[in-house]
């Protein structure tokens, strides 16, 4: 399509709009937002310079997805109330439609705008809550996993919508099962739906590195795994492993929290804590279940129930492709949570259904932060808090978390896997990892079922052995020394169920939700 050129209304250096359905450009000059009007362009404010966001993904890129080919024409960055940036780009494909693809935190949602229909229910904005239902069509429902006001702070290139400098954007993120996601949109007068999927860079076949540096994209250069920096308040040294997602760090010399802006620090406070040496070094790199970490934060939190506090700590796992993951550690136990779709989720007042599976309640509470180390992709307090909801299927827990502020609300589900002290430490290279003696509540029960086969095969030995010399023996002694062989042999596998019961009892020791309780 033949581009339509005009003259920048701030500069006068020229614009391009490459499609009739652009509604606003960057100019590349001044920075002045060029908006379309009846018969000329005006000038809607300069934009801020663009955060520098380490992604692979750039203006001008081509890629492919499902067997349609687009190029990235321009992108917004939002300033999410939480803190931190998230892009936003266009990709114009080439029938003219556009699509919007989120970036945020490793992971990428592709969406479309939706035609609201008439049995599409779609609640006023201020009555969404995280975790609500909303019906989208007659067999379509997705929930509510975020609410928030951002802000609309840089753009660049072509854009589908009239961007304007500072504008608030009033979102709904929905969820659905299968990696279905979607957005509302409450700027404008009427609510606009956007639906799609999570998606991976490999869907996306957008054009390699190799590519993006011979075009002289100057950003190529700039992706960088770490970057070493200096505590304002103490002047000890920093690394940050994810200086792109990083909101908070705190300082190991002088225990200060910062707020990181760019790799830039500022600091808030000290903050009143002990020393801590957490189990497995910030910074320490290792390989579970074939994918590469970087541990670059340690949580410390706990649950207080009728006076008494149980803590619990939790790493902050940087992944190799993109993305976050958990490792927590509870009575010196540990496990592997990563991120699941709240959708997929479905709750009653004793259980929960995850993809056909049923997990048991097995706690309901508030969670407190009480100490952190290392950086984060979110504005950590220490005294942060989150409604909690655990559910156990051993050897996995689903956790939904609540949180939020006056200008955003979430909901987050997990799911962690247990993970043996022998498999923490051969996966990031570490010894002598303190085992517990306590049960864990996702650790796996004891195995009895192989105990039981092998006395049910004794069992049929003797009877066997009873047949085959009945002749022989008399009975008398001989039948009594029979049943006693069997009482004899009983006595293993009668151990091993006692065992049993007693290991699930203390695993439900601490829980209000006990199936073993006895008033």
């Amino acid at each position: 399509m033949k581009a339509r050129v005009a003259n920048c209304p701030s500069c006068g250096g020229p614009v391009e709009f490459h499609t009739k359905s652009s509604l606003v450009t960057i100019c590349d000059f001044c920075q002045c937002v060029v908006a379309r009007a009846d018969k000329s362009v005006e000038d809607h404010g300069r934009v801020a310079d663009l955060t520098l966001t380490v992604s692979p993904l750039f203006r001008g890129a081509t890629g492919k997805i499902r067997g349609k080919n687009f190029e990235v024409a321009g992108r917004v960055q939002y300033q999410h109330p939480a803190g931190g940036i998230w892009d936003e780009w266009y990709l114009l494909f080439s029938n003219g439609r556009w699509g919007w693809l989120a970036e945020a935190e490793g992971r990428y949602y592709l969406t479309f705008e939706k035609k609201l229909t008439s049995t599409a229910e779609l609640p006023p904005f201020d009555t969404l809550e995280p975790a609500q239902k909303i019906k989208l069509g007659p067999s379509t429902q997705m929930t509510v996993v975020e609410v928030g006001t951002a802000e609309a702070k840089a753009a660049e290139g072509e854009i589908p919508w009239a961007f304007r400098v500072g504008a608030p954007h009033q979102f709904a993120d929905l969820q659905g099962s299968d990696g279905k996601f979607g957005s509302i949109e409450y700027s404008d007068e009427q609510p606009r739906l956007f639906l799609g999927t999570e998606v991976t860079l490999d869907d996306l076949h957008v054009a390699n590195e190799e590519w993006r540096a011979a075009m002289g994209d100057g950003t190529a250069d700039a992706r960088v795994e770490a970057l070493s920096v200096n505590c304002p308040n103490c002047a000890g040294a920093l690394t940050l492993h994810a200086p792109d997602d990083t909101l908070r760090v705190s300082c190991p010399s002088c225990s200060s929290l910062l707020d990181c802006n760019d790799g830039k620090l500022e600091y808030l406070k000290t903050l009143k804590t002990r020393r801590i040496k957490p189990a497995i070094p910030l910074g320490q790199t290792g390989t579970l279940d074939g994918v590469d970490y970087t541990v670059i934060g340690f949580v410390e939190r706990f649950a207080r129930y009728q006076g008494r506090d149980y803590p619990w700590t939790e790493y902050l796992l940087k992944r190799s492709k993109g993305g976050y993951r958990w490792l927590v550690r509870s009575k010196k136990h540990w496990s592997f949570a990563e991120p699941i779709s709240p959708s997929d989720v479905h709750e009653s007042a004793r259980s929960a259904d995850f993809k056909g599976q049923s997990f048991r309640v097995f706690d309901r509470g508030e969670a407190t932060v009480r100490h952190v180390l290392g950086e984060f992709y979110w504005k950590v307090e220490v005294g942060e808090k989150a409604q909690t909801s655990d559910y156990i299927a051993p050897p996995q827990m689903i956790s939904l978390e609540f949180s939020g502020t006056e200008k955003s609300k979430e909901i987050n589900a997990t799911l962690a896997t247990y993970k043996s002290p022998e498999e923490i430490e051969s996966a990031f290279h570490i010894k002598e990892l303190a085992r517990g003696w306590s049960v864990s509540p996702v650790q796996p029960s004891p195995r009895v079922g192989d105990v039981l086969k092998l006395w049910l095969g004794f069992l049929g030995i003797l009877l066997l052995l009873k047949i085959l010399f009945s002749q022989v023996l008399t009975a008398g002694s001989d039948t009594g020394l029979f049943i006693l062989s069997l009482v004899l042999a009983s006595i293993v596998p009668i151990g091993v169920l006692v065992h049993k019961y007693s290991f699930e009892v203390s695993r439900w020791k601490d829980s209000d939700y006990s199936p073993y309780q006895t008033d």
